[in-house]
């Protein structure tokens, strides 16, 4: 690869970028052919950063900038290139080496082109590039994942109002991409602050799709290897949407006593608690309680995928780290908010979080003893449920046989009725005719 350099000197910034993509192309097919999965080596990423992000090889070089027509001329033809290679594997080893991470000053214009060509490819349904996106979201650490996922919610979320439907619309074309921009979204607004909470229209449409099919959320889990390493976005995105729908009644309460003024966060107005409070309004609570649902029932539909995949009681799909981090975060809300009395709010955040916990309990989809949950849960205010799933079930213990008439001792007798240690059976005599008299 290195010898193609000096052809690519002696051309323009746009036909250089053409004709590397070209020799990529090339290049990476006869490798797959020899070596499947080979790995892009330093002389290849070299090109890429030299020719496409425009960032000269010499240290005391002046970095080149394309104008703004270049740069969508440029984007234009790697969304060709993409939409016409027929080969997936080429396809994905390409799209790593063009926007993989290397950890030097390149990342910075390896995201900002990474994101304008994604914000393309969903604005003209480009599946291959949506797909090559899923697989580089679950592939790379979350810092990067978060950045891509804050530009693509500003360019159809919050700047362009009504744009939201181009992005709805991709879950039909690529269900895989959208299962990781979720996963993504509520890694970023995580409702710690009123800056993070999710905007109206982002929130609308992840409701949407989750409500409409509860197993969008499970695509990348059913189509990869269990184990992820730290620091990466989780396998699904039930940890984070558990986290919006425990946090939200608490998290909007705030934001509802600390906007004095209207001030635009996030694309909405922090008038948004006057919408929330107002009879006539309910659609942010309604949304909520819809993705709560959506929640329940993904986790209760896991058991079966779990078991399937030999995985029941050895993965951890909600991690402990995070449920700790989700009650401490609603202790300090509701300690924030001075909500010592049992308000709505804080009945309907302890209500959720102990039927995800329940729930996630028992489909072993969180992994953890209950003493564990009592010790994290035990500065929380007093919840009925809530006590209920900290306790667990009431184990009985077990009998080989029991005698007649012996009823276990959470049972008593039933009052005035006798106890027979047989009921009388009528006995089936083949021989005997069953006199039949129609009703008249």
């Amino acid at each position: 690869m290195t010898d193609i350099r000096h052809s690519l000197l002696r051309r323009d910034a746009l036909s250089a970028a053409k004709e590397l993509l070209y020799h990529l192309d090339i290049f990476f097919n006869s490798q797959l052919q020899n070596v499947p999965g080979s790995l892009v080596d330093k002389s290849t990423i070299e090109l890429v950063e030299e020719f496409i992000f425009q960032l000269p090889k010499e240290r005391n070089a002046q970095p080149k900038r394309l104008s703004s027509l270049q740069e969508l001329q440029l984007l234009e033809i790697m969304c060709c290139y993409f939409q016409e290679q027929s080969k997936d594997a080429v396809r994905q080893i390409i799209f790593s080496a063009l926007f993989g991470p290397q950890g030097n000053k390149a990342d910075e214009n390896r995201l900002a082109m990474l994101g304008k060509l994604v914000s393309m490819a969903i604005a003209i349904c480009r599946v291959p590039i949506l797909e090559c996106t899923a697989l580089w979201l679950q592939r790379t650490h979350a810092v990067f994942c978060v950045k891509l996922a804050k530009v693509l919610v500003e360019d159809y979320c919050i700047l362009v109002p009504g744009s939201v439907q181009t992005l709805k619309r991709i879950v039909h074309a690529s269900p895989r991409f959208c299962c990781q921009l979720i996963t993504a979204v509520t890694a970023l607004y995580d409702l710690s602050t009123d800056d993070l909470i999710p905007p109206h229209d982002l929130l609308e449409m992840v409701v949407s799709w989750v409500f409409e099919d509860p197993r969008l959320t499970l695509i990348t889990f059913l189509n990869s290897a269990a184990n992820l390493p730290r620091g990466f976005l989780e396998l699904t995105p039930l940890p984070g949407l558990i986290r919006w729908c425990a946090l939200a009644p608490l998290a909007y309460k705030r934001n509802c006593k600390t906007s004095s003024a209207p001030s635009l966060v996030n694309g909405h107005s922090n008038k948004m608690c006057k919408e929330v409070e107002s009879d006539g309004n309910k659609d942010i609570k309604i949304l909520y309680s819809k993705l709560h649902l959506s929640v329940l029932q993904v986790l209760m539909i896991l058991q079966g995928h779990l078991t399937e995949k030999n995985l029941y009681g050895r993965l951890e799909l909600v991690m402990f780290d995070h449920v700790e981090r989700l009650v401490g975060d609603i202790n300090k809300l509701v300690k924030e908010l001075n909500l010592s009395n049992p308000v709505k709010e804080v009945e309907l955040a302890l209500d959720r979080l102990a039927q995800a916990l329940q729930v996630g309990i028992a489909s072993g989809a969180l992994l953890c003893a209950r003493d564990n949950l009592r010790s994290i849960c035990s500065a929380l205010p007093h919840h009925n449920l809530l006590q209920l799933v900290l306790t667990g079930p009431v184990q009985q213990p077990s009998h080989t046989a029991l005698p007649p008439g012996f009823y276990p001792h959470i049972h008593t007798s039933p009052a005035r009725y006798p106890m027979y240690s047989t009921h009388p059976v009528q006995t089936y005599m083949p021989g005997m005719a069953f006199s039949y008299r129609p009703i008249r």
